[in-house]
């Protein structure tokens, strides 16, 4: 089995503590009793020992050691996918951890993802949605096209000091730079873990995106929440389920979301997210009245002629 590598070329610092800090916040969320290992008063650590997880892996200790001190790159896919399987990773951590392998590698370093302009045929088919708000994020979750049911519906954000000149609105700065958000969103505890999952799972796939560590900088510098939460090391890739909104305007709205891969050019990867209200429901009925109020004014079509 070959040793975690010291490849410092393509093992940067910053990669390296993030490996570390990630493995040691869920060797010490897992039980000793979730993994079959009687529990002890003893214990001095919360959660599992080095040399337990070791064990689970299936490596020695001293090779999980310099794993968890961030040497991972050279480490091949089946070894992670065994350390993996003995901190009972979900999919989401699993594929964090893999990516994390892969951007420290030298040839990750000439693959840096840039940002590139949407495609017009993309805001034409958003355009198309009149009775789903949808919207194109970027892996900083900054709006970058949306239709205009999303902009009636997440109005508050799009009207918010956080969102001012900077020409795209973005979720992680409404959530915790905005106080208006607590109102806003119904629940916003878990909006803003899920927010600053997704970040977190973006900054293991791109550690070279400069934009995003000073985002996560200025939220950290000003926001006690978000440095809580950025701290536990969660993860999450897909972010869909249900939203619950208080909106200024029609009250209370309950949608359901999903999110799709837009692949794009150079390397961007953004996500559709496409809102629905379920059918009969009171928000289905505050949905079409948004909708009423952005559709526009066109004038009435002349009547189309049958063939002679």
């Amino acid at each position: 089995m070959e040793s975690p590598s010291d490849n410092r070329t393509g093992d940067p610092a910053g990669n390296r503590s993030e490996i570390r800090d990630f493995l040691i916040s869920r060797r010490a969320k897992l039980a000793p009793e979730r993994v079959g290992l009687p529990t002890s008063r003893r214990r001095r650590v919360p959660g599992l020992r080095r040399e337990e997880v070791a064990a689970l892996a299936g490596v020695s200790t001293e090779w999980y050691t310099r794993l968890e001190k961030g040497h991972i790159g050279g480490v091949s896919e089946d070894v992670l996918e065994a350390v993996a399987q003995a901190l009972l990773l979900d999919e989401d951590e699993r594929t964090y951890l893999l990516e994390l392998a892969k951007a420290a590698r030298p040839a990750r370093r000439s693959q840096r993802r840039k940002d590139v302009k949407i495609p017009a045929s993309v805001q034409w088919m958003l355009d198309s949605m009149t009775m789903a708000p949808a919207f194109v994020r970027n892996g900083r979750l900054d709006i970058v096209a949306d239709n205009a049911l999303c902009r009636a519906v997440y109005a508050p954000m799009f009207a918010s000091d956080t969102t001012g000149d900077r020409g795209c609105a973005n979720f992680s700065r409404y959530f915790f730079l905005d106080p208006g958000s607590r109102d806003f969103f119904v629940d916003w505890e878990e909006g803003a873990r899920a927010t600053v999952a997704v970040l977190r799972a973006e900054a293991g796939r791109e550690p070279d995106d400069r934009a995003l560590r000073e985002l996560v900088g200025e939220l950290s510098t000003l926001s006690p929440d978000f440095r809580t939460m950025w701290a536990s090391h969660d993860v999450r890739i897909r972010h869909e389920g249900i939203k619950r909104l208080n909106h200024p305007e029609v009250g209370s709205l309950e949608m359901t979301f999903r999110s799709l891969d837009l692949p794009l050019p150079q390397r961007a990867v953004h996500d559709l997210i496409i809102y629905t209200a379920e059918p009969g429901t009171p928000s289905e009925d505050r949905l079409r009245l948004l909708a009423s109020w952005t559709a526009p004014q066109t004038p009435a079509a002349e009547p189309i002629q049958p063939p002679n």
